[in-house]
């Protein structure tokens, strides 16, 4: 009974936390479904990577509060709706409400098939900047956790090897801990610059932090 106690306290000063956020109650104010907006928001403000006319892939997409923002920032007047300039490919292995103007893809990355459906969202165009808030279900075995986590990782950035253009930009979520050095290593070898970020929006207690590569290195 003593351990179902402390749960429902640690559940309970979480929820407390989440309600009283600041980025909570900003994203409930601006229309994004979640807080997570605000840390693209963030890295874009400091990189400056997303464009009116861009082709943007979103992975791990779902709620969409990252779509949501992509679409806001490639609108000529910066609406949440109406005219879009620009592409929006988004993927998730969970459902995901619409949001106007993006291409919500059903399915997990990892798969072939789903690759192929995303392949042919892309149409052949070059992609300017690729997102991943992908993350695995975490089982608490680090080990286990960082394999889950790399792999994702991996995906993004054979996925952006194959289609972005030479200066465009994979933003990735990842954790620090066990294989996060040969994850910043991967990036240096397949970017040209590459860049950690821990947005204000993410919570101090948490280890994730994004990475950033800018412009391909040549094969």
């Amino acid at each position: 009974m003593k351990v179902k106690t402390q749960s429902k306290k640690v559940n309970k000063s979480w929820l407390n936390d989440h309600v009283n956020d600041t980025y909570v109650k900003l994203a409930k104010k601006e229309g994004y479904r979640a807080r997570a907006a605000y840390k693209l928001k963030e890295i874009d403000e400091q990189l400056d990577l997303i464009h009116p006319g861009d082709v943007v892939v979103d992975l791990g997409s779902t709620p969409g509060a990252w779509s949501q923002y992509v679409r806001r920032r490639m609108s000529p007047t910066g609406a949440a709706v109406g005219e879009l300039n620009g592409t929006i490919i988004a993927l998730d292995i969970l459902p995901m409400e619409p949001v106007e103007g993006v291409n919500f893809i059903l399915g997990d990355f990892r798969e072939d098939a789903v690759l192929a459906q995303l392949n042919d969202a892309v149409a052949g165009r070059a992609v300017d900047v690729v997102v991943s808030d992908m993350a695995p279900n975490l089982s608490g075995i680090e080990s286990a956790d960082a394999a889950r986590i790399a792999h994702l990782v991996e995906l993004a950035v054979d996925f952006a090897q194959n289609h972005l253009k030479p200066d465009g930009a994979l933003v990735v979520k990842l954790f620090h801990g066990s294989g996060y050095s040969q994850l910043v290593l991967l990036f240096k070898e397949v970017f040209k610059v590459v860049k950690p970020i821990k947005p204000k929006a993410s919570r101090d207690k948490s280890s994730e932090t994004f990475l950033v590569g800018i412009g391909l290195k040549a094969l």
